[in-house]
């Protein structure tokens, strides 16, 4: 199973391998808990209730809900779902103890993913500074990395011998440029660093 054409869902198994389940709006519900009847089973997880979320695709979108059927909740970049969410490139999902993450190559064709898109910067329209600390922001991902969070200001400014405050005058104008700084301040650094990847800005090499 491989989504690197489309949305997918990755995730790790208890003996630590890796799986890639492919989203495709024919099947317009993926459901995740620890039955075995689930899409994604997740039974190693005792944590994890026999049906604990689903993600649905709406209109042009790959959404997770979780209408209270999950005994411990289900959480978006740290954030708790509450009913029903739309699911962004590079967002990480857990599930008691399980992690998954999702991933959107498709290009999208709603006028948020359009916007999104050309709010990309090209190389050119970036300081040589704000590229460095777009590489240190994304260096946790380094090999594909499923679950990895984003550097932290701390961590950034000790890898290029700056300041916290100076890190954060140009994450704010990094946040401007790809056009995530109205988004929610938990979302803004992994989209960030979701937008950087997926456009080819960064990849594995520099990180």
């Amino acid at each position: 199973m491989t989504g690197t054409g489309g949305s997918f869902l990755r995730f790790t198994d208890d003996t630590g391998r890796q799986h890639e389940l492919e989203l495709a709006p024919e099947n317009q519900r993926i459901t995740i808990g620890r039955a075995p009847q689930a899409d994604v089973v997740l039974s190693w997880d005792a944590e994890v209730s026999r049906l604990h979320a689903a993600v649905e695709y709406l209109g042009s979108q790959w959404t997770i809900v979780d209408d209270g059927l999950s005994r411990n909740g289900t959480f978006v970049n740290g954030e708790r779902l509450v009913g029903r969410r739309r699911l962004m490139a590079g967002d990480r999902i857990r599930m008691g103890t399980s992690l998954l993450s999702f991933h959107d190559f498709t290009g999208g064709v709603d006028d948020a993913t359009r916007t999104s898109t050309a709010a990309i910067p090209t190389l050119r329209s970036l300081t040589d500074t704000q590229r460095s600390v777009l590489v240190a922001l994304c260096r946790p991902y380094k090999n594909g990395t499923g679950f990895a969070t984003p550097a932290s200001n701390q961590q950034i400014a000790e890898e290029l011998f700056l300041s916290v405050d100076a890190i954060k005058t140009h994450l704010r104008a990094l946040f401007a440029k790809f056009g995530v700084e109205d988004l929610p301040q938990n979302q803004k650094r992994v989209r960030l660093a979701g937008l950087a990847m997926q456009s080819g800005l960064i990849s594995d090499r520099d990180l």
